[in-house]
């Protein structure tokens, strides 16, 4: 792809609509088996706003150029910073598909009335109920759950086997987050909202901020370096951040360091580990809506599914995708099945109870 005017261009241009609109029956027919079905041609072009910002999903993108013919033209940015765009833009928007990380941010959008539904075979046999708008405004194509991480040599994995256990006053001066208003943070407090009520959830934060090891600061990455060091005997991280470190090196987390840092995906026995998604919605104003939902289709695609595990070391949204090396040391877990759009919805308020209890 090469870049022209801020935006990302490449591919052949193909035939017909026509042909287009048969594959794409062909494709919903094959949807059990997992087969993405591209026409042999299509006609026009995709405007994709896209915050995800990793080079390897340039691989998805020539991809679905090879297969369809439909050019992608690309523009990326902060997430807020996009939606915001594709707001002021209004009817004359060029943007067909919006693609952005985590639930909270994919809420934001659908608040401010940037997608339209959408509704095919193949996307509701690929991709579970929990993992996509109830009205199809939005569906989630990749996952990362948010676990506990932990010092092997000073923490027993017995005493961290839920997210209630973070606030137990037996880790009291060990645990390490990210700050209170980080999207991930707020997307794990929405979930406890969701399921312990708002009292429940609140005092769980206090509790979880009573037991910092330091005030609240960093990425998911510093967290890991702060096992590392001894500065935090547990952490929490997004599980794409350490399979990244298990497969190829990253600064302060070589493979004496990751040795250290052992890992629990929590609440196995009771609502599952909290997830979080990368997801996309097709625009209101989509001048190119077809080209839009073969896109969405194609994301949910075996292939498709295979490169956000390989490339960035993310969990696949279509159950039973192989997972690469990384993302497969990880191991499989039990997840919870809260409708994601329930991150959304709760953010507000937990944002609120953080602020309430003086988590930083």
């Amino acid at each position: 792809m090469n870049r022209l005017g801020g935006i990302r261009r490449g591919g052949p241009k193909g035939l017909t609509g026509v042909l287009a609109r048969i594959a794409t029956s062909a494709a919903i027919a094959l949807a059990a088996a997992g087969s993405f079905v591209a026409p042999a041609s299509a006609a026009g072009e995709l405007n994709l706003y896209s915050s995800r910002h990793y080079d390897t999903d340039e691989r998805l993108y020539s991809e679905f150029e090879e297969k369809t013919g439909i050019k992608i033209n690309r523009i990326e940015g902060n997430a807020d910073e996009l939606i915001q765009r594709i707001k002021s833009e209004g009817r004359n928007s060029p943007a067909d598909v919006l693609l952005t990380v985590d639930a909270g941010r994919i809420w934001r959008a659908e608040q401010m009335g940037i997608f339209q539904p959408v509704s095919t075979e193949y996307l509701e046999a690929r991709i579970p109920s929990h993992l996509r708008h109830p009205d199809g405004l939005w569906y989630g194509f990749s996952q990362r759950a948010r676990i506990i991480f932990y010092d092997k040599d000073r923490v027993s994995p017995l005493q961290i086997q839920t997210y209630d256990d973070l606030a137990d006053p037996a880790l009291k001066g060990m645990v390490c987050t990210r700050s209170s208003s980080n999207v991930y943070m707020l997307s794990l407090m929405a979930a406890q909202i969701e399921h312990k009520g708002e009292q429940g959830a609140k005092d769980w934060a206090a509790g979880v901020y009573e037991n910092r090891a330091r005030d609240p600061q960093g990425g998911d990455t510093d967290q890991l370096r702060a096992i590392v060091s001894g500065e935090c005997g547990v952490a929490l991280a997004n599980t794409y951040y350490f399979a990244r470190a298990l497969r190829s090196e990253v600064k302060g987390l070589g493979e004496t360091e990751i040795a250290k840092i052992g890992w629990i995906f929590p609440n196995q026995s009771t609502t599952g580990a909290h997830v979080n998604i990368s997801g996309a919605g097709v625009v209101a104003t989509a001048p190119n809506k077809e080209n839009a939902v073969k896109f969405l289709e194609y994301l949910a695609s075996d292939s498709a599914q295979a490169y956000f595990s390989a490339g960035n070391d993310e969990y696949p949204a279509v159950p039973g995708v192989e997972l690469s090396a990384s993302v497969a040391r990880l191991g499989l877990f039990r997840q919870d099945t809260m409708n994601l759009a329930k991150l959304g919805e709760n953010q507000p308020l937990a944002q609120k109870l953080y602020d309430e209890v003086g988590y930083k």
